[in-house]
């Protein structure tokens, strides 16, 4: 029996039996689902009704996630599934689908803030890491022009707080936008504001259980 997605073996909405008046048609056929993991990229072209395509991505390790905010992409290393609103079994089993909430690498987002408005974040203060030590933006020397153009900036240059303290931790919660079973990508935006702290208590009442 293959996967359909018909109307003839339901029930009607009063209860009555349907009488299948056709076996089953190529259109109503239904695929089995991608459950993309996190892991080396993995992607199966399938051939789809009008000779189109669709990239069935079985594994994913990166995509592009957006910082609303200050308005910048990056490609960021995926590392963990933290939460799933319609099915908790897809965190156990760290499935990535749309709208899942995912833990990303903070660095190319720490270094695009850092370049741009010349000040550090993430790093602990007094920090005696040599990666910190070397790093360290505030002791970088520029340009008169680029300093001037660093100084205007720093007035726009505030970070949410709950966002901060996760650069601390060098991991970001993102939401997935993207279908990974269907563009065989894993794309998102990074959770700030009320959603973010939406989220956070949803994952606070979830440990606490």
């Amino acid at each position: 029996m293959g996967i359909s997605r018909d109307k003839w073996h339901k029930r009607r909405a009063t209860g009555g039996k349907r009488t299948p008046f056709r076996k089953k048609k190529k259109f109503e056929l239904g695929r089995p689902p991608a459950n993309t993991k996190i892991g080396g990229k993995r992607i199966h072209v399938v051939r789809v009704r009008g000779g189109n395509k669709k990239y069935r991505a079985l594994r994913l390790d990166t995509g592009n996630y957006s910082w609303g905010s200050e308005g910048v992409s990056r490609k960021s290393r995926i590392l963990d599934v933290v939460y799933n609103a319609s099915n908790n079994e897809l965190v156990r089993t760290k499935t990535l689908v749309k709208n899942c909430v995912i833990q990303v690498d903070c660095a190319p987002f720490r270094q695009w803030y850092e370049q741009h408005y010349g000040l550090p974040l993430g790093r602990k203060k007094g920090s005696t890491k040599k990666e910190d030590q070397e790093e360290d933006v505030t002791t970088k020397k520029h340009s008169p022009h680029v300093t001037k153009t660093l100084a205007a900036r720093k007035a726009t240059a505030k970070v949410d707080p709950h966002l901060e303290e996760q650069f601390l931790t060098g991991r970001l919660y993102a939401c997935v936008s993207s279908r990974p079973g269907q563009s065989g990508r894993c794309d998102g935006y990074l959770l700030e504001g009320r959603e973010l702290e939406f989220y956070l208590k949803k994952l606070k009442s979830k440990k606490a259980k």
